[in-house]
């Protein structure tokens, strides 16, 4: 299946689908449905963001046993890496890795299985992931679509993720009392006051000098309305991207309020972390089989950044992130190592057909 899985993962490279190109949105969505003819397809779309679920029975049933979520949807490119080519064993293009090899591989292996499956599986098609999902997978799990385990197909050079950080956007805004320059005792400096509760911030969550599973925080922006020089500012905001982990989820929101004391705290937004088990019977089963098509023991790991199965994790569907082999994401030299992604479908295969014979 590898030239097959060549050449449409070419195909999917040389369409421009980005944010703002709905149109070629429309076009992968329908490259990869031209794949999947006999198959039960529903579609969906919000705000000009298609998406669809692909699956294997006739009606869509309360819960499906696995569900892969795929996104067709990449971070922009210069124009020339939208042609793909080939260099040493490697298809170099835009969304290579994140994710159109991967997507491909996953499109043709449900194509060629999904039909022989004894139980209800499905593939899910977004085209908004790299801008939160929404629109997408989150619009489709609104509409009631549920799994017992989820793969989201993200590049992971095959190690599973069955760890995610939550994510939480926050504006924080300080009021003061505006006055001249010259008579600070008069006034209220909104901007000191940030800075007080700034220093607490950072006390209370320091940066990590390498990576480690903890809750960060970054300063995004430090804003204030006041130009002039010789006035006391009266307001104050900061934006925050914290990034939490699971043991965190229930309480980080009012620390952060509480070191914020009498400061305004707006929620941007709050999405779960994704956490799975590891006694979990798929991801178990997931290992096996990866390990058995790697010669190697696979590898259990968290990620710092974050996908649409946080979407699943918010409504209790456990899940994992989990790709083939690829780097350079999101840059000019974005790359996938085209026998990892036959090895991928592989993988996947023998994971679907042992579910079929327990």
């Amino acid at each position: 299946m590898e030239k097959e899985i060549l050449d449409l993962t070419k195909k999917f490279v040389s369409i421009r689908s980005t944010d703002d190109n709905k149109q070629e949105l429309k076009n992968v969505l329908d490259l990869a449905l031209s794949h999947l003819d006999g198959y039960t397809i529903e579609h969906f779309e919000r705000a000009g963001i298609p998406s669809a679920l692909v699956y294997n029975t006739k009606i869509r049933p309360k819960k499906f046993k696995v569900l892969f979520n795929v996104h067709l949807d990449v971070v922009p490119g210069l124009e020339k890496n939208y042609i793909p080519k080939i260099i040493k064993g490697r298809l170099y293009g835009v969304g290579s890795m994140d994710m159109k090899g991967n997507a491909a591989a996953v499109i043709l292996l449900f194509k060629k299985l999904a039909k022989d499956l004894s139980y209800p599986v499905a593939i899910q098609l977004v085209t908004d992931e790299e801008v939160g999902g929404f629109n997408g997978t989150k619009l489709q799990i609104e509409k009631g679509v549920r799994a017992e385990f989820v793969i989201a197909t993200e590049p992971t050079n095959f190690d599973i993720v069955h760890m995610a950080k939550g994510v939480l956007w926050l504006k924080i805004l300080a009021r003061g009392l505006t006055a001249h320059g010259a008579y600070p005792w008069r006034g209220e400096n909104a901007v000191w006051k940030m800075n007080n509760f700034l220093n607490r911030l950072a006390k209370k969550f320091p940066i990590p000098k390498k990576e480690k599973w903890i809750t960060t925080v970054n300063l995004s922006s430090i804003i204030s309305t006041n130009t002039s020089i010789n006035k006391i500012p009266d307001d104050c905001s900061v934006s925050l991207d914290i990034r939490f982990i699971e043991k965190d989820k229930k309480t980080i929101l009012e620390n952060i309020k509480k070191i914020a004391e009498n400061m305004k705290v707006q929620i941007i937004e709050k999405e779960s972390p994704l956490f799975t088990k590891q006694d979990n019977p798929y991801l178990k089963l997931l290992a096996q089989s990866t390990s058995a098509k790697i010669n190697k023991k696979a590898v259990l790991r968290g990620a710092n950044g974050t996908s649409d199965a946080r979407h699943f994790a918010s409504v209790g569907c456990p899940g994992v992130e989990f790709g083939p082999i690829g780097g350079g994401i999101g840059s000019d030299e974005e790359w996938v190592d085209i026998k990892s992604l036959n090895t991928y479908a592989n993988i996947l295969e023998s994971f679907l057909v042992q579910i079929n014979e327990k």
